[in-house]
């Protein structure tokens, strides 16, 4: 519904038959005129400063450490090719920098104008309410799009000319060579857009339905948050892939082999769902504001009827969805899962640690290693996170009737990233330098990064 002006001056006299009524100001060209809006702040320009800037000093100065993030994704990697940086960097990046980015940005366009009162300027010159909320959510949309483009370019660029194009070690032991993991990385921060446009969906919501509050600026912040402390909650598997922010931690399936692609498009799909409807509401709430009053910014009542009712009603529904859709119950990590994904990445890293130590040649094939796996005791169902499982990895080499055999101690993590110490012999899983092609590193086998497959495990 377009807004009625009105005024207590007399009513001007009519305009003649013969003069055209005024058009109303294309998207295109309001468009424009909010991306200059927009950049033209101090905030903005600076934040775009930082993402262009800082992930390449910081990839840079940490890859040049002696002592590695090893708790972060892809962390331990870091010394050895310039393609773990920017993978570390969206790891933090889904946890803090995208839902600030889109806090600053989508949760203040609109509010921005309740703040300096500008609406009735901006409507005489526009004439469309619709077409304003159009600019403004393309314009954050840009901007927020830079603003993820530098993150990745500034991490690349640090991580390459720091390190090196080398292969990078996938998730469950395999090594990528450095064209495909160039792929699966640009394709990894692809993924993260997708709930990036849900956090700036609800962001645009948020600053239509509090106007001046404060909460429609910290809206998008708070709900990412809220999304983390849920990730870390022993969740059950359809609640954990149902939050529109489960992409920015299901990309890690592309790392493994086969890729793990059934809870990354669950995860896709939801947050593009979020992202359509929490757009729609805004939208509603904006074109049917009485933009007359200027005391009056928006209705409390139809922001909780109209904005957060909704998307609880949407967030029951996908869950209701997803748990009807995915074969897994529970946490999803169970015993049988959890020895699959070890003796895997055993079996990839043997073989990687028998090139570096320049033995005899050796398949993941013919070592057929194997994993007995419990949970603190026998006595206890092995199945769910925590620190407290023991993994016992048997393997054969070719022409030994021997069996090796290796422990390792697991902390498995509520969304099925686990770190796997080794516990001995430590001539196999110890820590010791081996040769690699770009210097000493660590052992392979020492300790390692794999993840659990939450959804039915692909053989």
């Amino acid at each position: 519904m377009t807004a009625v002006l009105t005024s207590d001056a007399p009513d001007a006299p009519a305009a003649p038959d013969n003069v055209a009524a005024p058009r109303r100001v294309p998207v295109t060209r309001g468009f424009r005129f909010e991306v200059v809006k927009l950049v033209s702040q101090w905030r903005i320009r600076l934040i775009v400063l930082v993402c262009w800037v800082a992930p390449a000093l910081f990839v840079a100065a940490v890859s040049q450490q002696s002592s590695l993030p090893v708790d972060t994704l892809f962390g331990r990697w870091m010394h050895a090719t310039g393609w773990a940086g920017p993978l570390v960097m969206l790891g933090f990046a889904g946890s803090w920098a995208l839902p600030l980015v889109t806090s600053v940005v989508a949760g203040d366009v609109f509010a921005a104008e309740d703040r300096l009162g500008t609406w009735r300027h901006l409507l005489v010159a526009v004439r469309s309410p619709g077409r304003i909320f159009v600019a403004k959510s393309l314009a954050s949309l840009v901007v927020i799009l830079v603003l993820v483009a530098g993150l990745v370019v500034s991490s690349t660029a640090g991580g390459l000319l720091t390190v090196g194009n080398h292969p990078l070690v996938g998730l469950d032991g395999h090594v990528l060579t450095a064209s495909d993991a160039a792929g699966k990385v640009l394709l990894a921060w692809a993924c993260a857009l997708a709930p990036t446009l849900a956090l700036s969906a609800i962001g645009l919501l948020g600053s239509v339905a509090l106007g001046r509050s404060p909460m429609g600026l910290l809206l998008p912040a708070l709900v990412a948050l809220a999304m983390q402390l849920g990730q870390m909650l022993p969740l059950p598997v359809a609640v954990r892939l149902a939050l529109p922010g489960y992409a920015f931690i299901s990309w890690n399936g592309l790392f493994t082999g086969p890729q793990q692609l059934g809870p990354l498009l669950i995860g896709i799909a939801v947050s593009l769902v979020w992202a359509v409807a929490a757009t729609a509401l805004a939208y509603f709430l904006f074109v049917r504001r009485d933009f007359t009053n200027l005391t009056d910014d928006t209705s409390g009542r139809r922001a909780l009827t109209v904005g957060a009712l909704p998307l609880l009603g949407l967030g029951v529904a996908t869950v209701a969805l997803v748990a009807a859709a995915t074969p897994a119950t529970g946490s999803g990590i169970t015993q049988d899962k959890v020895q699959r994904s070890v003796a895997t990445a055993f079996a990839h890293l043997y073989v990687v640690q028998t090139e570096e130590l320049h033995r005899p040649a050796v398949t993941e094939s013919r070592l057929r290693a194997t994993a007995a796996c419990n949970k603190g005791s026998v006595r206890v169902d092995a199945e769910g996170p925590g620190n407290d499982w023991r993994c016992v990895v048997s393997w054969h080499l070719p022409g030994t009737a021997a069996t090796g055999q290796a422990i390792y101690q697991l902390d498995v993590t509520a969304d099925g990233r686990f770190v796997a110490d080794g516990d001995g012999p430590k001539e196999v899983n110890g820590y010791f330098l081996v040769r690699t092609p770009i210097g000493d590193g660590p052992n392979p086998l020492w300790q390692f990064d794999a993840n659990v497959e939450l959804l039915k495990a692909t053989s």
